[in-house]
């Protein structure tokens, strides 16, 4: 490292940024330049990444008609929906900048803690606009709609990303090899997630039917009494997968630190478009965080508009069901995917895993607790619940994803696999009824 550098390796926190920077992330500049800022963030990670700012101009767009033009709900949805994109890829973007500046797996932890924060700003909001706990999302009731995208932000990773990144990464080469302990890591982590997320939904469907409406001589188990108990259980259940979360950061941070990041590493040297990528110019520490910072305020500002215009959506005929499991993950998850399947073109197999587990061990783990906790703290009763529907999805999913991770390799008949049994799953669930008449793990007019 050059003493011209020097000025970028102050940190503004010590316990949370290395004393130095990792090669890879310096920039070797400081401070904050306006011409540098908007050229590193115009070129952004990737080719694919680099198009999507294209739809910057849909971001003031969005606002100006969400004030303007309040008669059209659908309108503004459409924009703010677009909209959420480039924003949710600068957001990456800073993420990833700043991540390179980091050890290889904090980086990468770090990385994915900022890709899903579009999802946790979404979730919150999402619940807070909780208004009725009875009949759809057009009646105020948004709980069925936030269970469908905990689910659908983990299918759409599974399958549509890792499906992606196999199909794409087998276009340039047939056979493409990760390392197991990423697979077996992720995908047994996935398989506790799924097991802790589907307890309280496993616990209602087996007792459902000996739940009475109302008290019957010594017979006191109510309906009121299983979803009380129902909730209680998700509630503690959040606590615990949360929990298990701080264990799996610690492990990747501390007990496998020399593994990963050595197989990451490897992964890096391995990369086909490595020395393109070095030559990159790159934000300093000011500009990530200055980047970080403008695009959580879009987002936030975004997020609000889109839950605002939920009930005309379903209204207009889109079932909750698809706007839950489909559409929110779809422009939640955008940017990391392109960044993902990037990764996998380039030969970065690890590091793709890495970005379409990662996230979904982190909705399974945090965010979707974080939720059903932030509902108790607001007096809501968001509970883990599920539909059966999407009970079956998400187990289904996990298993096939841990038997294509099995044997180590990727091809592009897999990717198309994975892709295909996603677009089944959007299909399923356009015509999967709303909650006021689904009530397959509901109790009837509970809903």
């Amino acid at each position: 490292m050059s003493h011209n550098h020097t000025s970028e390796r102050q940190p503004l926190l010590h316990s949370i940024i290395p004393t130095d920077i990792h090669p890879d992330g310096e920039s070797g500049r400081s401070g904050f330049q306006l011409g540098h800022f908007l050229n590193v963030a115009w070129r952004s990670g990737s080719n694919a990444a680099k198009y999507v700012n294209l739809l910057w101009p849909f971001v003031p767009v969005a606002i100006i008609l969400h004030y303007a033009t309040p008669g059209l709900p659908l309108v503004v949805f459409a924009f703010s929906y677009i909209a959420m994109v480039p924003v949710a890829n600068l957001l990456g973007f800073a993420g990833q900048e700043f991540a390179r500046k980091m050890p290889k797996v904090s980086g990468i932890l770090i990385e994915t803690a900022f890709g899903s924060i579009v999802e946790i700003i979404l979730f919150i909001i999402l619940i807070a606009k909780h208004r009725s706990a009875q009949g759809s999302s057009e009646h105020g009731n948004l709980i069925p709609v936030i269970q469908a995208a905990i689910l659908g932000s983990i299918l759409t990773n599974l399958l549509l990303c890792l499906g992606g990144c196999f199909f794409v990464g087998g276009l340039r080469q047939q056979v493409q090899k990760f390392h197991a302990s990423i697979s077996e890591v992720g995908t047994g982590l996935l398989s506790v997630a799924g097991f802790g997320l589907l307890i309280p939904s496993a616990y209602f469907s087996a007792l459902k039917g000996s739940a009475v409406p109302i008290p019957i001589g010594h017979h006191t188990f109510t309906e009121k009494i299983l979803q009380h108990n129902t909730l209680k259980i998700s509630q503690v259940t959040s606590i615990l997968l949360i929990i298990a979360f701080v264990f799996f950061i610690w492990y990747n941070a501390r007990s496998q630190h020399s593994i990963f990041d050595e197989v990451l590493e490897a992964d890096e040297h391995r990369d086909l478009d490595r020395r393109e990528d070095l030559a990159k110019p790159k934000f300093t520490f000011t500009e990530c965080i200055i980047a970080l910072v403008i695009a959580l305020a879009l987002v936030t500002l975004l997020a609000v508009f889109l839950v605002e215009r939920i009930e005309d959506v379903v209204e207009s005929g889109v079932p909750d069901q698809f706007l839950g499991l489909i559409l929110l993950p779809l422009v939640e998850k955008a940017a990391e995917h392109l960044t993902a399947v990037d990764e996998a073109w380039d030969g970065q197999m690890n590091f793709a895993l890495f970005h379409c587990i990662g996230p979904s061990i982190q909705t399974a783990l945090f965010n979707a607790p974080l939720v059903v906790i932030i509902g108790w703290i607001l007096g809501k009763d968001m509970d883990l619940n599920f539909e059966i529907f999407m009970i079956v999805l998400l187990v289904l999913s996990i298993f096939v994803v841990g038997q294509f991770l099995r044997d180590g390799e990727s091809n592009y008949l897999e990717g198309a696999l994975l892709v295909i049994i996603y677009v089944i799953i959007a299909v399923a669930s356009w015509y999967y009824p709303n909650p006021d008449v689904a009530t397959s793990n509901g109790i009837e007019g509970a809903m």
